[in-house]
């Protein structure tokens, strides 16, 4: 499918990059809906908590978060609203130590983990309450969404009929230097400080396990990734780790209707992140790139609180 041209209109002071990315963690609040969570098991004898609505929908909608986040996030949340007000279900997940509670393997979770967004897959299809299946994925967890659809190819469950990815860095070299700069210091701390919080709370269970040295100095992800993501989950480096983990090489593998949305101004992403070509070559795979609208940002004032991605990525699940 050819680029998409948006409809997305930024309102009055937010056409910036780092105003739509920060507005909505800062200011926004979205009343949770009522979800029961479910811990499910991983084939390493490790946990995944799920988070879902139960509407009595014949539909559902598995939602996958970013880095360091959880299904408490306001965007989650927000899109299960929107969600579960056009008739879907949702189940949100909460990667590996982000659930509240620190998981039990030495291996947490990073981009590329797409085996335990398989093993939510396989257990929401084997649940038998919903005929149909969608997917939405944010950032890291819209890398894992899309490597999963094209991992799968033409093997993929019919059940699964649409996914959707928004202000996803799957250049994840190019991000990687791209959030190294000065200008994007406020992110790279935020994200180091949980980061290395969860590594030294895993080291005190796995003694030993963990080299530590360099921690306190990582300042970027060429650190972080090559220190502790690469060591821990069977990378050889952080190149190596960006390499296999990204998504954009399965882009083209993909076989059930997806929409990609990335913001031109997007502060986290590189070049690399507009795949136009990929889109132009394929039956079903289509790419956005709204003008504004920042890293998971896309602010709307009014609509009952309904930001554009929202009722964007709801309408585009409605036709497939």
């Amino acid at each position: 499918m050819p680029l998409i041209e948006s409809t997305y209109r930024a309102p009055f002071g937010f056409r910036n990059g780092h105003a739509q990315s920060i507005w909505p963690v800062v200011w926004r609040r979205v009343e949770s809906l009522a979800m029961t969570r479910e811990r499910i098991g991983t084939p390493d004898d490790d946990f995944l908590d799920l988070d879902a609505t139960d509407t009595g929908a014949s539909r559902v909608v598995i939602l996958s978060h970013g880095l360091e986040g959880s299904s408490r996030q306001t965007y989650i949340q927000g899109m299960a609203r929107a969600l579960v007000k056009r008739g879907w279900d949702v189940v949100a997940l909460n990667c590996r130590g982000c659930g509240g509670e620190p998981n039990r393997q030495l291996r947490f979770y990073h981009s590329g983990a797409t085996d335990d967004l398989g093993t939510v897959v396989d257990h929401v299809l084997a649940n038998g309450r919903w005929e149909q299946l969608a997917m939405v994925g944010f950032s890291l967890g819209g890398n894992m969404t899309l490597k999963y659809l094209g991992e799968q190819g033409d093997a993929v469950d019919s059940r699964i009929k649409a996914s959707v990815a928004l202000s996803v860095p799957f250049d994840l070299a190019g991000s990687s230097v791209r959030l190294a700069a000065w200008s994007n210091r406020v992110y790279m701390r935020r994200f180091m400080r949980t980061l290395r919080a969860k590594v030294r709370e895993k080291a005190t269970r796995f003694p030993g396990r963990i080299d530590l040295t360099g921690l306190d100095a990582a300042r970027t992800f060429a650190d972080f990734d090559g220190g502790v993501t690469a060591p821990l989950h069977g990378f050889t480096s952080a190149r190596d780790y960006w390499a296999r983990a990204a998504s954009r090489p399965y882009l083209p593998r993909i076989t059930v209707p997806t929409l990609l949305v990335n913001a031109q101004d997007d502060p986290f992403l590189s070049p690399g992140c507009f795949p136009g070509k990929e889109a132009a070559a394929s039956d079903v795979f289509h790419f956005e790139a709204p003008r504004f609208g920042g890293h998971v940002g896309f602010v709307t004032f009014g609509r009952e609180d309904e930001y554009w991605s929202e009722a964007r990525a709801a309408a585009f699940l409605e036709i497939c």
